[in-house]
């Protein structure tokens, strides 16, 4: 009986010691990112390229103070498509200094996938690319060579 409830609670231990551990891991992929009118969201951060490639595939929607943003591990040429995406969006493509390169605003959805859905973007060098909701960049000053914060 005593074993039984050492063992009890060392399984409770461990399982809340996993619970800590999941949430700090959730608060390491959202990043904070301030926009050229001082406001702020909370971006979810992709760096896998199977992160990457789901991006906002088969969401319903976006909140306008959150978005996803792109860490790519080196300054390149990346365009974006917008397969299985249900809503539009503003992508906005940063280089190395957060420094607004190139932005594709109220970009199209292409909720049925495929080799179907075209490209966007991708035509300077940058690193990161930031997703909002679309319309949201130019309704928070976000243009060609602003400077975003994160």
């Amino acid at each position: 009986m005593k074993g039984a409830a050492i063992l009890l609670a060392a399984l409770a231990c461990l399982l809340c010691g996993c619970g800590d551990s999941d949430k700090g891991a959730a608060l390491l992929d959202i990043r904070e990112v301030t926009l050229p009118d001082g406001a702020s969201i909370n971006a979810e951060v992709k760096i896998t390229p199977a992160d990457m490639e789901k991006g906002m595939m088969y969401r319903t929607s976006l909140p306008a103070n959150q978005g996803m943003l792109f860490i790519h591990g080196a300054p390149g040429n990346y365009p974006y498509w917008m397969a299985n995406c249900n809503f539009p969006l503003d992508i906005i493509w940063m280089n190395s200094n957060h420094e607004v390169v190139e932005i594709s605003a109220k970009t199209p959805p292409c909720p049925s996938g495929g080799s179907d859905c075209p490209n966007y973007g991708g035509h300077e060098t940058a690193q990161f690319v930031l997703e909002l909701g679309g319309g949201e960049a130019a309704r928070h000053q976000v243009q060609k060579g602003s400077n975003l914060k994160f």
